[in-house]
């Protein structure tokens, strides 16, 4: 199912912005003009027991994966590479989205994301940014949340 669906599916509020294609967060925040505090990363990674993870993070931070294993009650999270992460979200890195994963993921949004109303996030290709309401991604998600960056 196409990102639109899955969203229209959920009656979730959500807003499509266009943008020049881009594969990091700085450039998408760049030509986007979104902030890059509520520009997020979506990352994905593995447990040590090997469940999948999506990190939620600010773009102007980087992810602690000791605190995500702390926050997940595992020993270990390594990130996926790019090439693999593709395969388990179904987006490619640049377009990574909040929600609407291929693969089902245990979700960590950093903490400091739910001040915001709304974040910013990959739009489901490296052309696109989507915006959404922070609570609709916890609750599409079942997501946990914690404190996740350095």
């Amino acid at each position: 199912m196409a990102l639109e669906e899955f969203l229209e599916s959920k009656k979730v509020w959500h807003r499509f912005i266009e943008k020049p294609e881009t594969v990091h967060t700085a450039d998408a925040s760049k030509v986007s003009g979104v902030d890059l505090n509520q520009l997020t990363k979506n990352l994905i990674g593995a447990t040590s027991e090997g469940k999948y993870v999506l990190l939620i993070v600010p773009g102007n931070r980087r992810v602690d994966l000791k605190k995500a294993s702390r926050v997940l009650g595992t020993k270990n999270v390594s990130l996926i590479p790019f090439a693999q992460a593709e395969s388990i979200s179904g987006y490619p890195p640049g377009g990574t989205p909040s929600v609407g994963h291929k693969t089902p993921l245990s979700v960590i949004v950093d903490e400091s994301l739910l001040k915001n109303e709304t974040i910013f996030c990959g739009g489901g290709t490296r052309d696109k940014i989507l915006e959404l309401k922070t609570r609709d991604v916890v609750s599409l998600n079942n997501a946990m949340a914690g404190d996740l960056t350095e």
